[in-house]
């Protein structure tokens, strides 16, 4: 099942603002996932990858339609996604209370993020969540793990960041004519 995660990780490292729809689904899958797994421990695989699917397929086409809400939306459950993931490795902490305060916080940031800078925070929280579900599925030790997620996360922003401009430059050229 990691291999879901590192394919859904990689379309939203890629290509999160530019489909915006794929980013919102697999943030929904990937946290689905995760939650599924942790709530629902003892059940066979499939009803978590059910489940998972399920959030991120009705993530997805709610995105379509309620694309402004959605937006802040996938920005709080990425962000929180990405410090809950993040933090319990800084902290070095065995508490399961850190990882939902982290998630809480995270989710904050993200949502407002999102919210008040909507393409350049796009490509960021979908490079860092892609960067997240990536390297925590990768069978590496914690710090070639910190030392990928890093990388992909830069690579994520750089390529975003130019298919962003690209698509700004032919806007302005038309304008100014």
């Amino acid at each position: 099942m990691q291999w879901l995660n590192i394919l859904a990780g990689l379309a939203v490292l890629f290509f999160g603002r530019r489909l915006f729809w794929l980013f919102v689904g697999c943030v929904g899958f990937i946290v689905g996932f995760e939650l599924a797994g942790d709530l629902l421990q003892g059940q066979p695989a499939w009803v978590i990858l059910v489940i998972a699917l399920g959030v991120g397929v009705l993530g997805a086409l709610a995105s379509i339609f309620l694309q402004r809400i959605f937006i802040v939306v996938a920005g709080f459950l990425a962000g929180g996604y990405c410090l809950s993931t993040l933090a319990p490795m800084a902290f070095d902490a065995k508490s399961e209370v850190i990882p939902w305060i982290a998630f809480a916080v995270g989710g904050v940031v993200g949502a407002i993020l999102t919210a008040a800078l909507l393409d350049p925070a796009l490509i960021i929280m979908s490079s860092l969540a892609g960067a997240t579900a990536v390297s925590q599925n990768v069978p590496l030790n914690p710090s070639a793990r910190e030392i990928l997620f890093i990388v992909l996360a830069v690579l994520g922003i750089i390529v975003q960041a130019r298919q962003y401009m690209r698509g700004i430059r032919p806007q302005r050229a038309q304008r100014t004519e």
